[in-house]
């Protein structure tokens, strides 16, 4: 299935002319904070009847259940129809990031340093419009991938498009709930 529409990242500007996922952001942002989750992406799919996805997760780093998605969507659903943010009729989607998923912030970068990750860039960068390679971390202007013929990209937040970590037996393990012993 191919990806049609757009993608709202984090990041620390705001845009002259706020783009729909901007403005969603600034709305969603406050009830999810005063719920104890974080945002983390804002896309909206699709084109007559567009599917608005809020992706979230916890601010405790517990896994997300059906039950925050849930009490997400509800929470939203209310406070978007209020808002009104969109000229037609749309749907709202509420999910995790799961575990490969996209790098949207900084600190996403920073986290999962040391796994595999594909980048599609708006404009080329060295030439390349995509790259993947092992995540080095980010800081508020720029991440940083080592590509697999070792040399290492800088790569601006403003300029990648879209980033998502590549599932790899490396990351399930990383990602892996810790196991309770009795």
């Amino acid at each position: 299935m191919a990806f049609t529409g757009r993608l709202f990242c984090l990041a620390d500007r705001v845009p002259a002319t706020p783009e729909p996922e901007s403005r969603l952001a600034e709305l969603v942002s406050p009830t999810l904070e005063a719920m104890g989750y974080e945002l983390v992406r804002v896309a909206i799919m699709g084109g007559a009847r567009p599917k608005v996805q809020i992706m979230a997760e916890r601010n405790d780093g517990e896994a997300m259940a059906i039950e925050d998605c849930e009490a997400i969507s509800h929470a939203l659903g209310a406070v978007l129809d209020v808002a009104d943010p969109l000229p037609s009729a749309w749907e709202l989607e509420v999910s995790s990031p799961g575990i490969d998923r996209p790098l949207t912030r900084a600190k996403d970068w920073n986290r999962f340093a040391g796994h595999l990750a594909r980048v599609e860039l708006a404009e080329p960068i060295e030439g390349r419009r995509r790259a993947s390679g092992i995540v080095l971390g980010a800081d508020e202007r720029a991440a940083r991938l080592r590509r697999d013929d070792g040399a290492e990209m800088e790569l601006p937040l403003a300029a990648i498009r879209r980033a998502k970590l590549v599932l790899t037996e490396a990351l399930i393990a990383a990602t892996a709930p810790a196991k309770r012993n009795n």
